[in-house]
């Protein structure tokens, strides 16, 4: 009788892990962000893009399968400074009248360990596409989760900030992409 009841336990317990298993694909995007940070002049500056869109299909169980795609609306920064902004939509810099957006795109996410994994991608800006690798951590909650991640690029790379720009003792070329992204999640289709 003891080992029967096990086996239903064990039954139930393998039927309600394939019940939850979940691919996290609609982003909330009132609850995710895009910002940067930077160094001018040495001291530490941090912005933020805000509108841009993103889908996503990512179930832990199923990485060869994930995808994401982020693009972002350039002409939506927020430096912190109305001058600022209007200086870095022109022409030297991200010069949003003929590049309106950026993209990422992932070509392949691979796990690190825990929930710790990469993302693998090609980084559009300016017309100019160069690969990336983005770690990031994986937090869900049931139905809920959260892409947490953070990579740099050489914003030179890009051909971000033209002409006297080019001077990185004025802005760094490094800039960090840091990222927060909310989704929520249906039953897997079988």
């Amino acid at each position: 009788m003891k080992s029967r009841l096990r086996i239903v336990l064990l039954g139930l317990a393998l039927i309600g892990t394939t019940a939850t298993a979940v691919e996290f694909k609609q982003v909330q995007a009132n609850e995710s962000t895009v910002t940067f940070g930077y160094k001018q002049m040495g001291v530490p500056m941090e912005g933020k893009f805000a509108k841009f869109t993103a889908q996503t299909s990512f179930d832990p169980a199923k990485l060869s399968k994930a995808q994401a795609r982020i693009d972002i609306d350039l002409a939506s920064i927020d430096t912190g400074s109305e001058e600022a902004n209007d200086e870095v939509k022109a022409k030297p810099w991200f010069n949003t009248q003929a590049f309106p957006s950026a993209g990422f795109v992932s070509t392949g996410v691979k796990t690190l360990g825990g929930n710790k994994y990469e993302a693998m991608g090609k980084l559009t800006i300016k017309g100019k596409t160069l690969d990336v690798v983005a770690p990031f951590t994986f937090q869900a909650n049931g139905t809920r989760a959260s892409f947490d991640g953070v990579f740099a690029i050489k914003r030179l790379d890009y051909n971000i900030g033209e002409g006297v720009w080019t001077d990185v003792s004025t802005v760094a070329n490094e800039i960090q992409i840091k990222f927060h992204i909310v989704l929520t999640a249906a039953p897997n289709k079988k």
